[in-house]
């Protein structure tokens, strides 16, 4: 068993605001796709918002909104994402964001068991995908990073 967890974070511009009747569909599945988040095998925590649902808006940017979880592993979070009935939100994303361009929508990286990222760690690991490409900090399904084999406080506080 890892000592790592799989923390990820999406990030979407709505193409009207949540409260705007052609929003209706997506906003009543994510009380939906959040319990079966919550239920699903692998997943560990999600970042629940000001109204519960999983969906914070950017302060600066209400038409942003972001999503934060932590799974045990890529496969869980997979599973979950295209192999349950979220994939039918997923395909119907277009009726409700604003295309990405080449603009990364997810971010991935580990996190060690027990600590829980926070949304600005998360905003600024999709950054770092958006600037340097895949990298162990920052990654998406296309190039997954393993685990490190250690905590990255116990590679720090060995000597040189």
């Amino acid at each position: 068993m890892s000592d790592f967890h799989l923390a990820q974070m999406n990030t979407a511009r709505l193409l009207a605001p949540l409260e705007d009747p052609s929003m209706a569909e997506f906003v009543a599945g994510l009380t939906l796709m959040n319990e079966l988040a919550d239920r699903s095998p692998g997943f560990v925590w999600r970042l629940a918002g000001e109204n519960g649902d999983g969906t914070i808006a950017a302060p600066t940017d209400p038409s942003r909104i972001y999503t934060l979880s932590v799974w045990e592993s890529p496969e869980h979070l997979r599973a979950y994402a295209y192999q349950s009935e979220h994939l039918d939100y997923l395909r119907r994303r277009r009726e409700w964001f604003h295309p990405n361009g080449h603009q990364a929508a997810l971010v991935m990286w580990w996190t060690p068991v027990g600590r829980l990222p926070t949304l600005r760690q998360a905003v600024s690991r999709l950054g770092r995908l958006q600037a340097d490409g895949p990298t162990p900090e920052a990654f998406t399904f296309r190039e997954l990073f393993s685990p490190p084999s250690e905590p990255r406080e116990t590679l720090r506080a060995r000597p040189a």
